[in-house]
Parts: structure tokens; sequence; C-alpha cells
């Protein structure tokens, strides 16, 4: 990176960091400090509604997983219009109507203070692992610009967001994600822009898109009805819902969103500016990740886009020649494009998806390699793709401006979650089980001390995320292993009348069981795991209910 950079980077961190301990307006108190004295508007929460979930794993991971995947991820979103509908007639008007700071809150009401615990235990476990990949993927970053290790960029970008959110409150998270969709936003249009200006002068944007279109990389719809099968129409619309009604309507982290707005009506808002502006900005996102990669049909892209565990290799007559193989394809390849760009035959075509074919090839026998010599069998490094374009093709001044939109979406999500998981162990556990009167000051004292601990076990969990794979399916498999079981734990209190407290707290555990089982025992993909933990829990927490008595209940309320 050049000095200017640098200067935009390290400018725009530091005002990000001075902006959120500034806005410490009301955080004296718990409601100012953990819900902004339900005082925010509607476009304000809805761009930090975008922004909690807009991290540097869609940035990072997303575009790295186009590269790769093409744009079928977009499925994956499908069900997301639906979901916000849902919650902005049910969710919204009852838990802001009901006075809480958190979602689990309402639980104890409905049930008993064993079913809100548990239910808020197992959010804090699938949220601090969730805001450990989310630091993660900066992490990647900072690794690749400064040559520093993976360990020391994790803890400083995990502790430099961690150092405001502690300060400011959920006030000052929600503002400062406001200026960062624009940093976003804007850092987006450029990277789209510089791209297609960098394409060969005879290769035109439609060119482009046909060559990544003849490899099924423009696919949006997979209308296949199967489980294995990971991003379907049917994964979006059936499995996928499930996900977003629970991480939209039970998890603290966005229920802590609509319950800073300033009446139900804006908290409604909020949620539908969402369900409108997300898909077209994820849409976007990928096809971002597909530029590149026809970016890299003209220009030698690196054999392993992770340098860092690629300089651990020494020099061997096997790697050269895995070396050699791979500018020979690339050639290959290069030559097929352009020759199907020319000329638009089918046999052009056909040439063109075996050259590439031999190019993959030739990629995975590389990889392969790495796991072998290193050890690491885990080794990924579809998380690098984007950053590294950014920094090799970049211009001076726009690799800074990305870097820093990077940094923006992943600051803005950090911040969100540990804002969320300090109120949570807050409100659910020390307040309810230990400190049960003490004064504004003292909870939020101890609400900093809580956002602290939950960075530093995000930063330990973020050393061991990046090798997973794409960081968008990392997050989002954790966020599976249980958010389907904490909704069913929701529709048991809501909608099921008959349902009782023992009931939810022995279905949700039997819901998080199903879990375990469908993903050591079956093939079906991650994103059903949703629909299990849900319909398991609201099942077996409802045919156990129907074993407590009316004597029992009279006894329990006694």
């Amino acid at each position: 990176m050049k000095l200017l950079d640098w200067v935009i980077v390290v400018g725009y961190l530091a005002y990000v960091i001075w902006d959120g301990i500034r806005m410490t307006k009301n955080s004296g108190n718990v409601e100012g400090y953990f819900l902004a004295n339900r005082s925010l508007p509607w476009w304000a929460v809805g761009l930090s509604v975008m922004a909690t979930q807009l991290s540097a794993i869609t940035l990072v991971g997303t575009t790295g997983q186009a590269y790769t995947d093409g744009m079928r991820f977009i499925q994956f979103y499908y069900g997301l219009p639906l979901a916000m509908v849902i919650l902005c007639i049910t969710v919204v008007p009852f838990f802001y109507r009901a006075k809480v700071y958190t979602a689990y809150e309402y639980l104890e009401n409905r049930f008993d203070a064993k079913t809100r615990s548990l239910t808020s235990f197992f959010f804090l476990i699938s949220r601090g692992l969730g805001v450990g990949v989310i630091i993660a993927a900066p992490s990647v970053i900072l690794s690749i610009v400064l040559g520093w290790s993976e360990v020391v960029t994790i803890f400083v970008i995990g502790l430099s967001t961690t150092f405001y959110t502690m300060v400011g409150g959920v006030q000052a998270v929600t503002w400062t994600d406001v200026k960062q969709m624009t940093i976003i936003f804007f850092g987006l249009f450029v990277v789209l822009f510089v791209i297609v200006s960098q394409f060969p002068p005879h290769v035109s944007l439609t060119d482009g898109l046909y060559l990544a279109g003849s490899l099924g990389k423009l696919q949006t719809v997979n209308t296949s009805f199967d489980l294995t099968e990971k991003y379907t129409i049917w994964s979006g619309l059936i499995a996928a819902l499930f996900l977003f009604l629970s991480y939209f309507g039970c998890d603290q982290s966005q229920v802590q969103r609509f319950l800073t707005s300033k009446s139900v009506s804006e908290g409604r808002t909020s949620l539908l500016m969402s369900a409108f502006f997300k898909i077209p900005m994820q849409f976007m996102i990928l096809l971002v990740g597909v530029l590149v990669f026809v970016f890299y049909q003209f220009v030698m892209p690196p054999m392993l886009f992770n340098t860092v565990e690629a300089d651990k290799i020494p020099p061997s007559a096997q790697y050269s020649a895995l070396q050699s193989d791979f500018q020979r394809a690339h050639e290959v390849r290069k030559e097929a494009a352009l020759a199907f760009v020319g000329s638009r035959t089918e046999t052009t075509r056909e040439a063109y998806v075996s050259a590439d074919k031999g190019f993959n090839d030739a990629r995975k026998n590389a990889i392969d390699f790495v796991k072998t010599s290193t050890g690491n069998s885990s080794f990924n490094d579809v998380n690098y793709v984007f950053p590294t374009f950014v920094v090799e093709n970049m211009p001076m001044g726009v690799i800074g401006l990305i870097i820093a939109a990077i940094f923006a979406a992943a600051m803005s999500s950090i911040s969100a979650e540990l804002n969320a998981l300090a109120t949570a162990t807050t409100i659910d556990f020390y307040r309810r089980h230990f400190q049960k009167e003490a004064t504004d000051k003292h909870y939020v004292r101890f609400g900093r001390i809580a956002t602290f601990f939950w960075g530093i076990f995000a930063c330990i969990v973020a050393m061991y995320a990046t090798n997973i794979g794409s960081l968008i399916e990392v997050v989002n498999k954790f966020g599976s292993f249980f958010y389907g079981s904490l909704l069913g734990v929701f529709v048991l209190a809501i909608v099921v009348k008959r349902a009782r407290a023992r009931g939810a707290f022995f279905g949700l555990l039997f819901g998080i069981a199903s879990v375990w089982i469908a993903s050591s025992y079956t093939n079906i993909e991650f994103l059903w795991f949703n629909v299990v933990g849900c319909l398991v829990t609201v099942a077996a927490g409802y045919l156990i209910s129907l074993t407590v008595t009316d004597k029992e209940i009279i006894s329990s309320n006694a």
C-alpha cells in the first residue's frame, strides 16, 4: 500500500473510534446504554440492522465464494422479505410493548426463569462464536497488507472495536453504523467501476458476464428439492426463512436494534428497509466476486491466494512443477476465453469450459500439495481472494478506500454483536440472578466489563476461524446449530397456548440435540438444521407440556 492508502485507512479508523467515543450521550443509565432510551429514528435503525448483518464476512467471504461458486448463494436470501413481513406483524409490536431489554425476558413471564436463562445462554454461545468469525474476516486483510500474523491482526481489530463499544453503548453503535454503511456502499460502486475498467480493451462487461454465464456462475435459481444441496430456491424460501425468523426475531443483536426505535411503526419500517434493500445489495456484492473471476481470466491470478500459508512451503521441484502447470493452464484458459469472446460458437464454448476445468484441476493440485506439505488439512484460501485482488490490482487511493470499507463492515457488526452479548449477559444473568437491586451506574459498569470479556472471547474464536472455509458459510453454520431451536421456544411461547415451562425447557434441549444428530449422522445441508431444530423443539415441547397437570401449574404459580 502507498502512503495515500495508509492515510485513508488510519484516518478512517481513528475517526470511527473517536466518533464512537463521542456518541456517549445518555449512556450513563441502563436504558440509555442498552436501548438508547428508545429514541432512534427508523432510518438509522434500518441502516444499523443492515450493518449488523453486513459484516466484513459479506465483503470478504461472499466475494470469495462468488469467485469460486458464482451467484447461486443469492438464493439464501429469497426468504428474507417474507420473514421480515411476518416479524413486523408479530414480534416487533410484541417485544416493543412488553418494554423488555432482551427478547429472553419475555420467556420468564411466559414460562419461568430457567427457560429464559437457558435460551439466553444458547444465544450467548452462538453469537460469541459468530462474532469471532466476523473478526476473522478483516484480520485476513491486515495479515496480507501488513505481513503480520493473523493473531496480531485479530486482536488489533477486535479490541479497537471493543473499546468504543464499551464506552458508548448502543447509541454509539447505531450512529457509527450509519456512517459506515455510507462508506461501504461507496466502496462497492468504486470497485465495480475499477474492475470493469481493467478488462482488456476489446472485452466488454457483457462479454465478461457471458464468460461467467457459460460456466454456470450466473445461476440464481436452482429448483431441485434436494436437502443435500446447499443452495436451492427451496432452501432459500423454506430453510433460510426459519433462519431469518430466528435471527431477526429471536437474536438479541437484531431485536435490540428495533427496540431502540421511537415507536412500533418505526421499528417495523426499519426491518422492512432491510427486506427491500438486502437482496439487491447482496446481488451487487456477489457480482463483484464474479467480475473478479472474469478479471482473472485475462490476468494471471496467484496459484494460492493465501500468501502467508504459501510462504511456509519450502522450495522443491514438485512445487515448481505445480507452478509451471498452473501457469500453462492459465494461458490455455486465457486463449480459450478470448476465442470464445471473439466467436461465440458452441465449439469455442466447449473449448473454454474444458480449459477452465484444466485450470481448476491445476489449482486443486496445488491446494492438495499445501495440505500435505504443511499438515493443515483444513487449508482454504477462498477468504483471501478479494483482499488479494484489491491489494495487487487496485490503483492508489482506491486500495485504502476499499480496505476502509471492509473495516467499516467489520466494525459495525462486531460492535453491534458485542453490545447485544453484553446486554444479555447483564440483564438475563447478572441483574436477574446475582445483583437484583443495584444502581444504573453499577449495571452500566458491568455491561462494559461484559463487552470486554466477549471481545476477548471472540478474538480467541477468530484465531481458529479463517481456515474453516468460506466465512459467510461458517458464520451461518454456527448460527444454524442454535437458531432453529431458539425459534421453536418462541413459537411455543407466542403461538402454542398449551405450552408450559417444562415443555419449553426440555423442548429446547431436544431441539439442540436433534440438530447435533442431523449434522453428525445425515448429509442434509446446514440451512435445514434450522427447520429440524424448530420443528423438534415445538413438537417435543408441546408433547411434554401435555404431561403437566393443572395442579402442577397452580402449584408453580403459587
